[in-house]
């Protein structure tokens, strides 16, 4: 029983206050992030131009149509015979659940239906005219489906996640109690919302965002096509390198709760595409040596990213290989190594450091008038600290004196000089 059930001892995320604020500031931050940022303004020093619409424009049975039933596009493409399967990690049980690997397949997919919509003349500029409403949906969707996995964790012979079984409903429902919640052998509830709805929805709306800003204004800014390209670029490797998500802290360690649902089918669409809005009602030309320097940091922060996670895929994959040979490791008492050259020899998450470089990158796509629309790179930046920390407790929990020996050698965790 404590295999599969684990008695959580540590609470994170501040305990159960901290969770109970969360639950209440999230849901906030994304309806204050579409009021303040707005036609008139996009001022956090200017709020006297926002105006709450009524009740009844909060919803609509269009915007419940499209969801719904973009939610269900994605789950057929999920479920249907289409990709390889694949083992993922080793369970506590000793287990490994199959996955089945189609998602860069479900982006092509939806890129084609988008497409076609599109040559029929339909409006997809839609998302624009309804984003509130767009929003109001997943908020409810989301909530209810952390709901029905809460009461499905308490089903019999479930493996729970270590840190989701406290005892306490409200940390318990946020953080998620049970680690692989399915619908028979090959659903897997969690990875499903981690890539696929609002992921693949992230870039449709952008695509709304920038079929809007032509309709209003007859052409399209170079700033809006390069946070299109760049955040596309973004979703599609990480669809294209699926199999990557299975040994994140997200899938290998998280219950899925509140907080993964909200953050998957909510947060990710509708903060994350804050800058293709904002451009949409404060277009900005830039110069061409702008252009230059934005791509030139967005070009380093990929190849660093880029490099940083296949090096580290390819190692767990295939550790006899020509590529992961050439890489120095550091062997530990548990029979692993640890990777102290390439990327990894230089900081502890590289990876961490190209994303945070994208993402300054995809901010300063809006220009410099207003912070505001740079809320990402200093929201995603608080974030990927947060993750580190909490990945430094593990591994340290995990090799014990050998993780120390390893910070000795690499001495950065994301910054180099600073942190």
């Amino acid at each position: 029983m404590s295999t599969l059930a684990p008695k959580t001892t540590t609470y994170e995320w501040m305990g159960p206050i901290g969770a109970f604020f969360m639950m209440i500031g999230l849901p906030t931050v994304v309806y204050a992030l579409y009021f303040v940022c707005n036609p008139q303004s996009c001022s956090i020093g200017d709020v006297s131009h926002i105006e709450l619409p009524a009740p009844s424009r909060w919803l609509s049975v269009e915007a419940i149509v499209v969801v719904l039933g973009w939610i269900a596009f994605q789950a057929i493409i999920y479920a249907i015979d289409v990709g390889k399967i694949v083992k993922g990690t080793k369970l506590r049980d000793g287990n490994r659940l199959e996955y089945r690997i189609n998602a860069f397949f479900a982006f092509v997919a939806s890129l084609v239906v988008y497409g076609i919509l599109w040559m029929l003349g339909v409006p997809v500029s839609f998302v624009y005219d309804q984003y509130l409403q767009l929003t109001t949906v997943a908020v409810l969707i989301s909530v209810l489906l952390a709901v029905a996995m809460y009461a499905k964790s308490f089903g019999r012979d479930l493996m729970l996640a270590e840190g989701g079984n406290s005892g306490n409903i409200v940390y318990d429902f946020f953080v998620g109690r049970e680690l692989n919640p399915r619908i028979g052998r090959l659903f897997d509830i969690k990875v499903f919302c981690e890539l696929r709805p609002g992921l693949i929805g992230w870039v449709l709306l952008n695509f709304g965002m920038m079929a809007k800003q032509k309709e209003l204004y007859g052409e399209i800014s170079n700033s809006m096509y390069l946070i299109c390209a760049f955040q596309f670029i973004y979703v599609m490797d990480g669809l294209w390198f699926e199999e990557s998500i299975l040994t994140t802290m997200d899938i290998i360690h998280d219950g899925f709760g509140f907080m993964l649902a909200f953050g998957d089918l909510a947060w990710v669409p509708f903060t994350y595409t804050l800058q293709a809005r904002y451009l949409v009602d404060h277009p900005v030309h830039f110069s061409y040596e702008l252009v230059a320097i934005i791509l030139a940091l967005e070009i380093t922060g990929l190849v660093i990213f880029r490099g940083a996670n296949s090096q580290k895929d390819g190692f767990r994959r295939d550790p006899k290989s020509k590529s992961s040979q050439k890489l120095k490791t550091l062997e530990t008492k548990r029979g692993t190594k640890l990777i102290i050259s390439g990327f990894w020899g230089f900081l502890r998450h590289p990876n961490y450091t190209g994303d945070i470089l994208m993402a300054l990158a995809w901010c300063m796509c809006t220009g410099f008038n207003n912070i505001l629309p740079y809320f990402y790179v200093i929201y995603f930046t608080v974030l990927l600290i947060h993750r580190e920390s909490r990945d430094e407790h593990q591994c340290r929990k995990k090799y014990g004196s050998d993780w120390d020996k390893y910070c000795s050698i690499v001495k950065y965790r994301m910054f180099p000089l600073l942190y």
